[in-house]
């Protein structure tokens, strides 16, 4: 078929143009031969791309002439060498990605920032990466043909998806075509009782397993490991699929049945006690330097991840502990990439690896928001050699909500519909849809990310996005100041007057460090959860408070001395002074809760540029306060009313 000036459009997808034999001709640049090469094969070539080529297409035909073309990507006579090649991006070099799913678009998005070409091999035409992509062929990512075909017009080839034919990759990387992640850790990765293999060589703690081939094999199994059971496909299980659980011995001829038989290839592994699922998002760069994303919580609803908290809610220790594991485990692998490590934690805080995924993974999606580099962004960089990015977090907090199919078809989007609209008013939230032409039950269709102040901020955030008879929440209290008496309060309210100039939301609470003291814990333990990121605590007499507050968060305490009956504040203000070291308490003059509530203002001025400027202000106001006093002084002498 000849060049043709009729081609597709839609609002989803660009223009495309079909061609056969195309020649190069004079007024073709070397390098849009390159391009124009692309899709030769496969008779299809993006029209956005190639204005003057349509144009001169258009002009050929009106005249019944006949554009033809030899070039070849092989060809020497038409592509220039390698160091002749113009670069005006970061990079020159097309990416090639197997499946075009939502990580396949999220790659897309991230790509177009820097000018990143992105070419995508996927069976649907409307595939959520095919409107954003540089370049979309459609066809099967597992089929042999198909994809030797794709990857010998890229330049790098990655995955969005593990479930490809990896005998295949290993053919292309014999030929010279450069695949990121390697082949090896596809083909480890893609068979979950290989993996499991694999790392237990590599010295990684997992839960234990063991094949099975038929029923007795489980029965033993069951022996072995106890109920209940875990029983999990060895390929093709994501997304709550491949899992079966088996409460009893009785459960374990269903459980296989569910599984599809041992046909399918089976094994089990022994129920893990664990009391949160982490994960730890690793991005390795092509000269194996790595860099490590905050651990995460995940969240699952019927084994589907549905709610992901960035930073995870656990000790530093732990932290530390679960990015080792990681780090050991992707330290085993080949290739270049992002890697996302799923672990439990157990109850006596062991950390085992559940499964790892050599792409971007559902629980780095909240990186486009909250942190310095997105691990889509992350990826890219990782497989073109490109230096690595910032992965710290930009905010304190994060929280990110996969947007599941809750009925099947037209009542599915419009209930997702109106949960992304409620998200769109939420100040802090993003909504990500992925523009997949079918709905269906416990699909994902989206997710919405929130950031903010605290996980107790956002948590509050997502829940008035989840009810629909919320009205907009509260504001969050940033201060909390608390007393151990209302007799204290003449004097604390000081601090609320200037919270309340600044703008400062915050709360009022009674606390008495003797009186209620299992409140007083309470309250301390959970304050910077709530999102309470300053305390102001007064206390006369032993003035205890302000101490005791401090020693139970890790939050910073301002105390107020209050003067009491005796002693004029004296031992409350050297009660509040007299801390042990590591427990640190700022303190102010006695009664002065108005420099306490300044205080609080100026430590948060430190990440609020608004409250910094605000205190600049106030700074110019009362300096102009004083130049007036002073003038009227000179101007009406001191004895003037």
């Amino acid at each position: 078929m000849l060049l043709s000036s009729s081609w597709m459009a839609s609002p989803s997808r660009p223009n495309y143009a079909l061609v056969s034999d195309i020649t190069r001709t004079p007024s073709l640049s070397s390098r849009r031969i390159k391009d124009l090469s692309w899709f030769v094969d496969s008779n299809i070539i993006p029209c956005y791309s190639f204005p003057s080529l349509l144009k001169m297409a258009q002009q050929l035909q009106r005249k019944n002439q006949t554009l033809h073309c030899s070039a070849s990507l092989h060809s020497n006579a038409t592509l220039p060498r390698k160091d002749e090649i113009p670069v005006h991006g970061v990079s020159e070099k097309v990416i090639g990605v197997l499946g075009g799913g939502q990580l396949g678009r999220m790659l897309c998005q991230a790509a177009s920032k820097l000018a990143i070409k992105i070419a995508i091999l996927d069976p649907l035409v409307n595939c959520p990466a095919s409107s954003l992509a540089y370049y979309h062929m459609v066809g099967n990512f597992d089929d042999s043909t198909t994809v030797q075909k794709f990857a010998k017009r890229c330049d790098v080839l990655t995955v969005e998806i593990e479930h490809v034919d990896v005998a295949t990759l290993e053919i292309l990387e014999q030929q010279g075509i450069d695949c990121q992640p390697r082949a090896s850790t596809i083909r480890i990765i893609q068979d979950k009782y290989l993996q499991k293999v694999h790392f237990s060589q590599h010295g990684i703690p997992l839960p234990e397993f063991m094949q099975i081939d038929n029923l007795e094999g489980a029965k033993k199994a069951g022996d072995l490991f106890g109920y209940p059971l875990m029983i999990k496909s060895r390929k093709l299980a994501y997304d709550g699929r491949g899992n079966a659980v088996a409460k009893s011995a009785e459960e374990l001829s269903s459980a296989i049945f569910a599984l599809g038989g041992f046909e399918r290839g089976l094994y089990v592994e022994k129920w893990a006690p664990f009391v949160k699922e982490l994960s730890v998002v690793i991005a390795r760069c092509r000269d194996n330097s790595m860099s490590c994303y905050p651990v995460v919580e995940t969240i699952h609803k019927e084994n589907i991840c549905h709610i992901v908290k960035a930073p995870a809610c656990v000790s530093w220790e732990i932290k530390n502990l679960a990015t080792d594991v990681a780090y050991k485990a992707v330290s085993s692998l080949e290739g270049a990439g992002i890697f996302a490590v799923e672990l439990f934690l157990t109850e006596d805080g062991q950390i085992l690896l559940n499964e790892v995924a050599p792409r971007p993974h559902n629980s780095g999606h909240h990186t486009i928001e909250s942190c310095k580099t997105s691990q889509f962004e992350q990826h890219l960089r990782a497989v073109l050699g490109l230096p690595l990015g910032d992965p710290s977090m930009i905010t304190p907090a994060a929280i990110m909500y996969n947007i599941l199919g809750e009925e099947e078809g037209e009542p599915g989007f419009y209930i997702a519909n109106q949960l992304m609209q409620r998200a769109l008013s939420i100040s802090g939230a993003f909504v990500h849809w992925y523009n997949k032409p079918e709905m269906r039950k416990q699909r994902k269709m989206g997710h919405i990310t929130i950031v903010g102040r605290s996980m107790g901020a956002v948590e509050n955030l997502l829940s008035s996005t989840l009810d629909e008879a919320s009205e907009k929440s509260a504001v969050e209290p940033r201060v909390g100041i608390i007393m151990g008496s209302d007799s204290d309060f003449p004097v604390m309210r000081d601090a609320a007057k200037v919270l309340d100039t600044f703008g400062v939301p915050y709360e009022i609470k009674i606390v008495s460090a003797h009186r209620t003291p299992h409140w007083m814990f309470s309250y301390a333990s959970s304050a910077q959860e709530r999102g309470i990121q300053i305390i102001i605590a007064g206390a006369g007499g032993a003035a205890h408070l302000p101490g005791m507050v401090a020693s139970l968060t890790p939050l910073p305490v301002i105390g107020v001395p209050v003067r009491a009956s005796t002693l004029d504040g004296i031992d409350s203000l050297l009660s509040i002074v007299q801390m042990p070291r590591g427990v640190p308490v700022a303190t102010v003059a006695i009664n002065n809760a108005t420099n306490a509530g300044l205080l609080a203002v100026r430590m948060l001025g430190v990440a609020d540029v608004d409250l910094l400027s605000r205190m600049s202000q106030f700074q110019e106001d009362t300096k102009k306060n004083v130049l007036s006093k002073a003038e009227k002084l000179e101007k009406d002498g001191w004895d003037l009313q």
